[in-house]
């Protein structure tokens, strides 16, 4: 009997073998549970991150994994983690995380102007319509006023009518959030962020940034910075036009805010306008029953009246309303020189400030139409609404006019707002600023031709649209191949003309206008500075919109990708644009001796690691581009 409780020596061998085999399965399992795990849990992590739910989804999907692992354990000792189990257990979690990202999703809200806890309020200052107050940068070296409403909301009866002067506040109003969006089609969140992400090598993880930007056609509101508790003699004012192709934008993006400025003596300002359908519609009806008989032109007139507004009340705030510069980028460069040629803003700044884009072309080759082609765009909206008035269009939701298929990014010669062609208006030397800054980058047409695929065979036809007739002739002074872009994803598929086309899509549709714009400035002998940005970065480079974080001096918004080259740039240029706010020049001790335009001299000043005065390296391709235009 004894020899049946033996075990031989194999047997045990085996034994242990087979325990052994068992272990390293359960082990495996175990291992690809918890990568399986890990791998799931980061990828919902990141998605709520780059989708900005709350706080309270990233609490409660930690608290799910959590609770995920502790349903496998037990499940483990009671021997019920079988392949049923394990497919209905992962089932379970999935729902689970699925439920938590749409009840945890961000929610609407305005842009505080300063993030977080404990942001102290500034004094009480009295402006037109009342009393108000605003809040201290971090650093306590700048008063930020957010959200100052410098007209009705242009909303019901007053959508597509000239803006009305702002109500008058209840109480004192704070001033401590931006004002919403304009109306325009907003990228989903998620997408959003990955353009951050990729386009701008933005990404931090930010526990005050949880929520998604409220968009209204109640967007009238602008904001004020200006040096904390000043006292002193009255500042030079910059009052800037934020850009985006007049359909998207937002005055409370960082690359153009003004706390940098306001530490250094500048009271800024910058604010929303309508955009796209709300702001460029144009309606022979809408013409008629305006009593200055316009159409087409309501966010140029919502710049006009955030103008008018800061020359009545800046002084307010420690600004001089008798030294104002007007500034922009793209689109909103393209508004400063309307606001330059507007017989409504005569008298209202100085000098202007002008980066990426003017109208000042006999052709512009956009952000500005034809009277004939805004009205045409406009029955073709009703139509697409099936609308029989205006009034049927003044009914329909925002959110349902945001749909429609037509473009309404062009301003035009309304009678009113802009009386003729703006290059007429430089001839006749009626423009109002008397001195001039501006100019462009070197890569400024790449991100709008992402899309297009050019080849030997069809260059010629793609250089059509800007150059007519003289498509040959630019062609052959920059033939295809002839030019390389170094920023792969710009021309990948782009075939082997696409860096000759980016590089003369640049020159026309960016450059020209501010050659153009130079020139006029330097016949009339107003001072004219004009700039060439070429630095790279690993941000936004020298494509368009790159030299904003220098010139502005935000820089500090995404500093990781920026260098000490890139901080002292930067502090020449904000140096040189400060100067030129203060007195028109924008020279001063220490810094590379910038030479103006003038009928003799063309040289341009260079924006790089070395800032040098250089000549304009489109010079040949505007000689083309003028004959295209017949200037």
């Amino acid at each position: 009997m004894a020899s049946l409780f033996l075990i031989s020596e194999k047997d045990e061998k085996s034994w242990k073998g087979f325990n052994e085999v068992k272990t390293l399965k359960k082990t495996r399992k175990t291992a690809g549970f918890v990568t399986a795990l890990v791998l799931v849990s980061l990828v919902f992590l990141l998605l709520l991150e780059l989708s900005k739910n709350t706080l309270a989804g990233w609490a409660v999907s930690l608290l799910l994994i959590a609770g995920f692992v502790v349903l496998r354990s037990i499940l483990l000792k009671r021997g019920r983690w079988g392949k049923g189990s394990l497919a209905l257990a992962w089932l379970g979690f999935f729902a689970c995380l699925a439920v938590v990202y749409f009840v945890t999703a961000p929610p609407v809200k305005r842009t505080p102007a300063v993030e977080g806890f404990g942001v102290k309020k500034t004094g009480t200052v009295t402006v037109s319509e009342g009393s108000l107050t605003g809040v201290y940068n971090r650093k306590g070296t700048v008063e930020i006023y957010a959200g100052i409403p410098y007209a009705k909301p242009p909303v019901g009866d007053l959508r597509w009518k000239e803006p009305q002067a702002p109500e008058r506040y209840n109480g004192v109003l704070a001033c401590d959030t931006y004002g919403p969006l304009a109306m325009q089609t907003v990228r989903n969140t998620v997408i959003n962020s990955l353009y951050d992400l990729i386009g701008f090598k933005r990404f931090s993880l930010n526990p005050f940034d949880n929520y998604k930007k409220e968009v209204s056609e109640d967007c009238l509101y602008l904001n004020v910075f200006r040096p904390a508790d000043y006292k002193g003699e009255p500042l030079p004012v910059i009052f800037f036009v934020h850009g985006g192709s007049l359909t998207t934008g937002d005055s409370s993006y960082t690359e153009y805010r003004g706390e940098t400025f306001a530490e250094k003596g500048v009271v800024f300002v910058n604010f929303a306008y309508r955009l796209g359908v709300f702001g460029y519609y144009a309606n022979s009806e809408l013409a008629a029953e305006s009593p200055n008989g316009t159409t087409g032109d309501y966010g140029l007139l919502d710049q006009i009246q955030a103008l008018k507004w800061v020359h009545e009340n800046i002084a307010a705030f420690g600004g001089d309303p008798d030294n104002i510069t007007i500034a922009g980028e793209s689109a909103g460069s393209s508004s400063v020189n309307a606001l330059c040629v507007s017989p409504l803003t005569e008298g209202l700044f100085v000098r202007a400030i002008g980066e990426s884009s003017s109208i000042v072309a006999k052709k512009p080759y956009h952000t500005f139409r034809t009277a004939n082609a805004a009205l045409d765009t406009g029955k073709k909206i009703m139509a697409e609404f099936g609308a029989k008035n205006i009034a049927e269009m003044r009914a329909l939701p925002a959110e349902k006019l945001l749909t429609t298929k037509y473009a309404n990014s062009g301003m035009m010669i309304d009678g009113y707002a802009i009386i003729e062609q703006p290059y007429l208006t430089y001839k006749k030397g009626n423009n109002h600023e008397t001195a001039l800054l501006n100019g462009f980058n070197a890569k400024e047409g790449d991100a709008f031709l992402l899309n297009y695929n050019a080849t030997k065979e069809n260059y010629v036809s793609l250089l059509e649209p800007i150059a007519g007739k003289y498509a040959n002739e630019l062609a052959a002074l920059v033939p295809p191949g002839s030019v390389t872009r170094d920023q792969k994803f710009v021309i990948d598929a782009g075939g082997e003309a696409k860096g000759a086309l980016c590089e003369t899509y640049s020159a026309a549709w960016f450059t020209y206008s501010h050659y153009l714009w130079s020139n006029y400035m330097a016949e009339l002998e107003r001072p004219v500075y004009e700039y060439y940005f070429t630095k790279t970065n690993k941000s936004l480079s020298n494509f368009h919109a790159g030299e904003m974080p220098y010139a502005y001096g935000n820089l500090w918004s995404n500093a990781r990708v920026y260098t000490d080259e890139d901080r002292k740039l930067s502090e020449i240029m904000q140096s040189y644009w400060i100067n030129f706010a203060k007195t028109g020049d924008p020279n001063g001790e220490g810094l590379p001796y910038w030479a103006p335009v003038t009928k003799e001299n063309k040289q341009l000043i260079e924006f790089n690691t070395d800032v040098k005065m250089i000549d304009d390296p489109y010079t040949e391709i505007y000689k083309i581009l003028d004959k295209y235009q017949g200037q």
